[in-house]
């Protein structure tokens, strides 16, 4: 009986070990917002300021398909995750350095 509980624990635990580790791994493997028409930023400027100035920006996501953001995606996107462009802004050619874009945040009404 003893040996059966232990069991059971043992496998819990792997399994709660592998659903942490496969988050922790999409996490990390998430898509980047890069700017399409100034491909050399570096982080100078945050994606708000240079959306500001008439930039253009696509989201890139693991697999590397490419989606160019439109005006109205782009107002959208700010309504529901504005920490989204509150990032540095990175070009296509430093796209390794790109953070990845944070999730937006889950309001208590959703929980429900």
């Amino acid at each position: 009986m003893r040996s059966k509980v232990v069991v059971g624990l043992i496998v819990a635990l792997v399994a709660v070990g592998l659903v942490a580790g496969f988050a922790m791994a999409q996490a990390k493997s998430g898509a980047k917002l890069l700017c399409v028409s100034k491909t050399t930023l570096k982080g100078e400027e945050t994606v708000a300021s240079c959306l500001a100035k008439g930039e253009r920006f696509a989201i890139v996501d693991q697999f590397g398909l490419v989606r160019i953001l439109s005006p109205e995606e782009i107002e959208l996107t700010k309504a529901f995750n504005p920490k989204a462009f509150e990032t540095r802004a990175f070009g296509m050619k430093y796209q390794k350095l790109a953070p990845v874009i944070q999730p937006m945040p889950v309001s208590p009404e959703v929980l429900d």
